[in-house]
């Protein structure tokens, strides 16, 4: 064993080395124009993924439950697999509407709306907190096994309370330097990759010891598991009175959490800085969690054989090298899951500050004035606020260092972040899905989670067991762990099911009963052609400054439509003049306004030819625009339009009123009001047409019967006629 100052000791060291690595990544590219993510610390950092959860609490897992650890690891793999559809998706609207958070992403697919994104804030903070306590209470444990003192000893006290601070400092400078976090934080993420390798080395070397020192390999190892008795350790192990449902359960959490965690949306979303990194990351990160996973069974099992305390299984990774006498690779040990749970902690403390202060804090300043000062301190109180995750994560660890809640909240968070997958993924794919749906299924989903998941671990904090047996006000189908009468599942497998079931409900129900307003719409469209767009082009801006047509084929294009009427001489030269003075001969890709001008003043070229009539004429049979162009050149027409039938109004204004700031920053909703307005409006007329036309066509009809029985009449007249003509 090693004293508590050596420990202490280990960890500034170890903590110094990392903020070099960072000071370093960050000076090497603080010159650079575009800094440059590697692919490979790109994939690397997305095993932030692999907490001390996973590091300690996977052999825990394995102790009770055998192979059923795994479930999460196979739907975290299951989900990479489909990477280059969904988080390519992710990427190109990160890079479309300067993407900060998970939050942010979310809000971006419903009009941007506040509420959703403080919703999905407010889940991931009540959710993640706890978690966040779970790291540090490992780093606590871990260091007291290692130093063989109690965690509550004074020394413990001291070690535990090192680590947070470190995390502070660490993630103010490095993770929130500057206001805009969408800058890449190469630092971090470089740390975050070296602490990968740390912590995957460490796990291995361990795993290696075990395996291949205490016994003589895998063989001897399943050998011994089959005679101590423990054939459980090789078998998927439901939970009493649970069905098979769990380990589906634990799968689907799994695929959830790897790309719904908000840390885990920041690593591979926010910090990508190119699509290409994404295929890499496939192969990578599926490798890297069987690779940690592939040695909890023999730990698991080594420990037990061994006869140490299964209520210690946590610790299995750090007591069987000092029970084999060899210290040093406990120490490794150590020093893998301190890597395991600081990255956590710092990734997580960077995204949830971010997250706080834009979606809750901002808007409270906007509407409490004598906050509002505090908009240029934003910087401040991010810091601020990092300080303040950190900190109540290092309180909750030691005001609930003996509480289920913590021991459980690993699954737990996974089940919270689990509510945001039907706004998510439905706004990725399913073109009805609006605000008011998300709003329901966000607040549906997350009732039923805090009721059936976390509320029950309050119990005997606070709240009386009998709330589980008999549910509260003695209402029996209401128990937390039984809500509706449902049986036989995990308190897990019941949560997610009741939680999706009533959160996918409200998404569906709020989606297809709510008409949304056109601007709503019109940003819905938007968000899907950002899907297809490429990233390194499509930049989200306001209808008519993107950059997104190929003037390559407009060119080609505009030459074929001269030549038909001018020498090629005289056409050349034609087309050169229209591209200076508009000034797009070094242009790749034209803006919709940049393309409308273009051919404006090619048609004004071609009228000196063959007449204005016949050029407009020739311009309309031949130019083409596709679907997107054709929708831009209708939404600023629509703006125009409603300008110049407003302009009326404000010229009869008085001259020396002023307009209310307020308004002027609601400007473009009242174009879309009016917009609307005047779409009913047309509606309207459209309907009297179509009434008119039926009339008329009715009309004709009638006109075309009577002109069938006059003409019969006529007939039969002209036959009487010869008739009488005849007997004369």
């Amino acid at each position: 064993m090693y004293s508590a100052t050596t420990l202490i000791i280990v960890i500034l060291i170890y903590m110094t080395l990392l903020f070099l690595i960072a000071l370093l990544v960050e000076r090497n590219n603080a010159n650079r124009v575009k800094p440059h993510t590697p692919a490979l610390v790109y994939a690397l950092s997305i095993t932030v993924y692999a907490t001390s959860w996973t590091y300690y609490g996977s052999v825990e897992f394995a102790t009770e439950s055998g192979l059923l650890f795994f479930a999460i690891y196979i739907g975290a793999i299951l989900a990479i697999f489909s990477w280059w559809t969904v988080l390519r998706r992710m990427v190109r609207i990160k890079e479309a509407y300067h993407i900060t958070s998970i939050a942010d992403f979310i809000s971006a697919r419903y009009n941007r709306s506040e509420l959703v994104a403080a919703l999905v804030t407010m889940i991931a903070l009540i959710g993640i907190v706890p978690y966040i306590a779970l790291q540090l209470k490992a780093v606590t444990q871990s260091f007291a096994v290692v130093a063989g003192i109690e965690a509550q000893s004074q020394m413990g006290q001291l070690g535990g309370a090192l680590v947070p601070l470190g995390m502070i400092a660490f993630t103010i400078l490095f993770g929130a330097r500057k206001l805009d976090p969408t800058e890449r934080h190469l630092g971090v993420m470089t740390v975050l990759a070296v602490q990968g390798v740390v912590k995957l080395l460490a796990f291995l070397a361990i795993g290696l010891f075990v395996t291949y020192g205490i016994y003589d390999g895998f063989s001897d190892i399943f050998q011994r598991i089959h005679y101590a008795g423990f054939p459980r350790l090789v078998s998927i192990q439901i939970p009493e009175g649970s069905s098979m449902l769990h380990w589906f359960t634990l799968v689907i959490l799994g695929a959830a959490s790897i790309q719904c965690l908000p840390r885990q949306f920041h690593a591979t979303v926010v910090e990508n800085a190119t699509e290409r990194h994404i295929v890499p990351a496939m192969w990578i990160l599926p490798s890297y969690l069987i690779l940690i996973g592939l040695f909890v069974i023999p730990i698991a099992a080594a420990g037990l054989i061994k006869g140490l305390p299964r209520e210690q299984a946590d610790s299995f990774v750090l007591l069987l090298p000092q029970y084999a006498g060899v210290d040093w690779l406990s120490l490794v040990g150590f020093i893998g899951g301190f890597s395991a749970a600081t990255g956590m902690v710092i990734l997580s403390a960077m995204t949830l500050s971010t997250m706080a202060t834009n979606h809750l804090l901002l808007p409270l300043l906007e509407r409490l004035g004598p906050l509002s000062f505090l908009r240029g301190y934003l910087l401040h109180c991010r810091w601020v606020m990092i300080g303040l995750l950190i900190g109540s994560g290092y309180w909750f660890s030691v005001e609930f260092s003996d509480s289920y809640m913590l021991v459980a909240m690993g699954i737990i968070s996974f089940v919270a972040i689990f509510q945001f997958v039907p706004a998510m993924f439905g706004g990725l794919f399913w073109h009805k899905g609006n605000r008011v749906g998300a709003i329901a299924g966000l607040c549906a989903g997350f009732l039923i989670w805090f009721y059936t998941l976390l509320l029950p671990t309050f119990v005997g904090h606070g709240l009386p067991p009998e709330i589980l047996t008999e549910g509260p006000w003695g209402i029996h189908w209401l128990r937390p762990h039984h809500l509706f009468g449902l049986e036989g599942l995990s308190s897990v497998s019941h949560s997610t099911f009741w939680s999706l079931l009533f959160n996918l409900g409200a998404y569906i129900a709020g989606s297809l009963l709510y008409n949304p307003p056109k601007h709503e719409r019109n940003q819905r469209s938007e968000f899907m052609n950002a899907l297809v767009a490429g990233s390194a082009r499509y930049h989200g801006r306001a209808t008519g400054l993107d950059a997104y047509i190929p003037f390559h084929g407009k060119l080609d294009e505009a030459t074929r439509l001269l030549l038909d009427y001018l020498p090629q001489e005289k056409a050349e030269s034609t087309i050169q003049q229209i591209i200076e003075e508009l000034h797009i001969d070094s242009k790749e890709y034209l803006t919709i306004i940049e393309l409308l001008e273009f051919h404006r003043m090619l048609e004004h070229a071609l009228s000196g030819s063959i007449g204005s009539a016949s050029a407009h004429q020739v311009m309309e049979k031949t130019i083409r625009y596709s679907e997107r162009e054709t929708r831009d050149l209708h939404a600023i027409y629509s703006h125009i339009q409603t300008e110049l039938q407003a302009q009326p109004e404000h010229d009869q204004a008085p001259s020396n009123q002023r307009r209310d700031p307020d308004q002027g920053l609601s400007f473009v909703e009242q174009l879309q009001q009016r917009i609307d307005e005047l779409e009913q409006q047309l509606e309207q007329q459209q309907q009297q047409l179509g009434h008119l036309q039926k009339r008329l066509d009715h009309s004709d009809q009638k006109l075309f019967d009577q002109r069938v029985v006059n003409q019969k009449q006529l007939q039969e007249l002209e036959n009487l006629r010869q008739q009488t003509n005849s007997k004369n």
